[in-house]
């Protein structure tokens, strides 16, 4: 809405001008309008929902909605989501080959249990890389199960002796020993030679010596050299027999003296490979 208005404007200088012959008479003085330009009324700004509110104040923190989508988590988040997960599949796996006396005492179905699980880990570690991470090999590792004792023999899925049919031998703990410089890879495995009564069992460490080379990004060759037998127990003061190498002319054509196995998970303390038999082995840091 516009309003029109009327100015109506006394000059000075005209009335300086007055006749001296009519003073008696006040002067005539001249008006004239001005008539202003429209100028539009300018409302307040009014809102819908805010009908007394400053437009312009500024506005204030909480003025401001906020946004519904949450935060994208932290690295860390991923991270430690990922370490829970392996953590849960190293326990199941350790509970499937838990009482199974490192496959010697494995059915069937206990070592499909046990692939199963190992396979679990190994997805969810991804592929393995030792060509610059080989230091992971580095260590003393524990067997903890291997199907190849399944055919209840020391030497698993390749010839060896029997464990108690025809001879009186226990197996105690198996250990690998690896390192990563001197490219030395030793299979320490704890014996008990059964003997006639009074005598009590004679308690030996076999230690069979290789040396290894990295053949691709996770796969390993070790190649037998000599095997070393050492008694323990109250025999322990006995010099310790080193057993050479078979040479090659005289080695059944099942023993080549080398095999091959791949990593298919390791971290820092635990450590799956596949044998080039198919034997599945578990081993956690000594």
């Amino acid at each position: 809405m516009a309003s029109t208005t009327t100015l109506l404007v006394h000059s000075p200088a005209l009335l300086s001008r007055s006749s001296p012959a009519s003073t008696s008479q006040p002067p005539s003085i001249p008006s004239f309008h001005i008539r202003s330009r429209k100028i539009p009324q300018v409302q307040p700004l009014q809102t819908s929902k805010h009908p007394n509110r400053n437009p312009f104040r500024v506005l204030a923190a909480s003025d401001v909605a906020a946004d519904p989508r949450p935060p994208p988590p932290p690295d860390s988040w991923f991270q430690d989501s990922e370490a829970k997960v392996i953590a849960s599949l190293k326990l199941k796996l350790l509970s499937a080959v838990s009482g199974l006396n490192r496959g010697l005492a494995g059915t069937e179905d206990d070592l499909r249990k046990a692939d199963a699980a190992a396979k679990e880990l190994e997805d969810a570690g991804g592929r393995v890389d030792l060509s610059d991470d080989l230091d992971k090999l580095q260590g003393r590792w524990k067997l903890i199960y291997s199907s190849a004792f399944s055919s209840r023999t020391l030497g698993g899925s390749r010839p060896g002796p029997p464990i108690g049919r025809l001879l009186p031998i226990t197996l105690g703990q198996v250990f690998q020993r690896i390192d990563i410089l001197s490219k030395d890879f030793d299979n320490i495995v704890d014996l008990q030679l059964g003997t006639p009564w009074p005598i009590p069992p004679i308690e030996v460490t076999a230690t069979l010596a290789h040396k290894f080379e990295l053949v691709g990004s996770s796969k390993v060759k070790i190649t037998f050299e000599k095997t070393t037998v050492k008694t323990t127990g109250n025999l322990s003061q006995l010099p310790p027999l080193e057993i050479p190498r078979i040479p090659d002319n005289f080695r059944p054509p099942s023993n080549t003296g080398s095999g091959e196995f791949e990593v298919t998970y390791v971290d820092s303390d635990t450590r799956i490979t596949r044998g080039d038999r198919a034997e599945l082995r578990v081993f956690v840091i000594a």
